[in-house]
């Protein structure tokens, strides 16, 4: 309804707004500059899902690299950061934490 107000207010005439549950929304939509933009936020982004990412909610294994000083020595802290989309992590090297954003 907010959306529709807002467009309303703003002279867009004959407002029609579809909700689309399916299919569920996935990492693979995200734009390389959305990913960019996460790396420069401190967030290390999803990885390619070909090359790590897994079916499983979580797996230690992956080579998550750090989005403060570019290293993959990185390790799991836990399977849950900031928010439940993202596993929380920390860089051997610079010693940093940091949310990775899980692959979905």
């Amino acid at each position: 309804m907010n959306i529709r107000m807002v467009l309303i207010e703003n002279g867009v005439k004959n407002v029609s707004l579809n909700t689309v549950i399916s299919p569920a929304w996935t990492t693979d939509w995200m734009s390389e500059e959305g990913k960019a933009k996460l790396q420069a936020f401190g967030i290390a982004p999803p990885t390619i899902k070909q090359q790590v990412c897994h079916t499983e909610l979580f797996h230690e294994g992956e080579a998550i690299q750090c989005p403060h000083c570019g290293s993959y020595n990185t390790r799991v802290i836990s399977q849950f950061g900031s928010t439940a989309c993202k596993a929380l992590y920390v860089c051997d090297n610079c010693r940093e934490p940091f949310d990775y954003f899980k692959c979905h």
